[in-house]
């Protein structure tokens, strides 16, 4: 019997689980473990949203299968939420559809558009689901930068010009995970126009839409004239509302793009629970005063991770967004690599990163961290880097 599966043979091993595992074990021998390698909100979801979960969960008839686009009113709040948000008129019954967090809904486009033998354009480095949802359908990845300078728009062109066969498909991801690189309006103008003369699908990830800093809100690429005749966009409550566990995240855009998504859905589940769901359109139907303190809690702990970790002799560019820093490894130590440097500094400064290299190959050289612990614990981080830094005589 044949062991040897196709799909399992096009995945590499995920280097990140191997840091996973370490801090893993290191908590099991009761180590203190500072871990800023996940995107793993910390905070709870507000109150009403709760509240609205338990209300409709005691109800007798909640509890049966549930719709796999997603309720009415859900598919409602989210068209709602673009309206007020990027001024985008979206049609609910057509043009929106819930998925289990973006990452499924990735997952689940990928097989519903592409074919084996497909090229999909996809930044490098990127979230994993970008690449590999597609790998897993069969297709074939073209990598292309993820800043986007001219060189992006280069590597586009060569892209289209030296590809056989041609790709049908590009990724963007803004801000970006793992980067936290944004873009302005321009930018989707001129993707827009790009997409429409080479016939090619835009998948927009706009999962950290509302974690933006400085006063600089992040656009949507739906908020661009005719946008919606080659993209759709993905976002999601798991940051916004720190409902990360809940996994509700919704596609919306193209609507022949979100009726194919929606069939291959229909096939493979029946939707999140409604209770859920219900409690989804009470976090988009609610106050917003939750998503502004997300918003500032999340500046002011970067603002003591750039400045603690600077003076622990460790530079971090601020993020302009996102939850995440993506950092150099400090000069004297970047010939470790980012795997064996996030090893090293899980095992000797008690503080969990994820390797740059387990977003691409592109991302070697660098490290992920997440700004999902308090400021006091961003602050013993540092503290702790400082002595590791020092261990590894490095000046600080």
């Amino acid at each position: 019997m044949d062991s040897d599966f196709y799909r399992i043979k096009r995945l590499p091993p995920y280097v990140i689980a191997e840091v996973n595992a370490m801090r893993h074990a290191a908590r099991t021998e009761g180590r203190d473990i500072i871990d800023l390698g996940m995107g793993n909100p910390d905070l709870p979801p507000p109150d009403h949203v709760i509240e609205k979960l338990c209300e409709v969960a005691r109800k007798p008839d909640a509890h049966g299968y549930s719709q796999s686009k997603g309720i009415p009113g859900l598919r409602k709040a989210q068209a709602n939420y673009y309206g007020r948000r990027f001024g985008v008129d979206l049609d609910p019954e057509t043009e929106v559809v819930v998925t289990m967090g973006s990452k499924e809904g990735l997952a689940s486009l990928a097989t519903a558009i592409s074919a084996p033998g497909d090229v999909i354009l996809a930044p490098n480095p990127s979230y994993p689901i970008h690449t590999f949802g597609f790998i897993l359908a069969g297709a074939t990845i073209r990598a292309v930068p993820t800043t986007p300078d001219e060189n992006y728009w280069k590597a586009l062109e060569a892209a289209m010009n030296f590809t056989v066969p041609r790709p049908t498909v590009l990724i963007v991801n803004f801000p970006s995970n793992p980067t936290a690189e944004t873009v302005g309006i321009e930018f989707y103008e001129r993707l827009v126009a790009w997409a429409k003369e080479n016939k090619v699908w835009v998948i927009s990830d706009l999962a950290y839409s509302e974690l933006y800093y400085d006063g600089k809100p992040t656009r949507s690429i739906l908020e661009v004239p005719g946008a919606k005749d080659v993209a759709v966009e993905f976002t999601s409550l798991s940051k916004t509302f720190s409902m990360a566990g809940w996994r509700i995240g919704f596609a919306v855009g193209n609507r022949q793009v979100i009726a194919a998504l929606t069939r291959v859905k229909s096939y493979l589940d029946y939707g999140a629970f409604t209770p859920i769901q219900a409690a989804a359109c009470a976090a988009l139907n609610g106050p917003e005063d939750i998503v502004v303190r997300n918003r500032e809690l999340y500046q002011k702990r970067r603002d003591v991770m750039v400045e603690s970790f600077g003076r622990a002799g460790w530079d971090i560019p601020p993020p302009p967004a996102s939850m995440f820093a993506w950092v150099p490894l400090p000069p004297a130590l970047k010939d470790m690599g980012s795997l064996e440097f996030a090893k090293d500094l899980l095992t000797h400064a008690e503080v969990a990163v994820a390797p740059g290299v387990g977003f691409g190959e592109k991302g070697e050289g660098f490290v992920r961290i997440a700004m999902v612990e308090n400021e006091q614990r961003l602050r013993q981080a540092a503290r702790n880097v400082k002595r590791y830094l020092q261990s590894r005589g490095v000046n600080v």
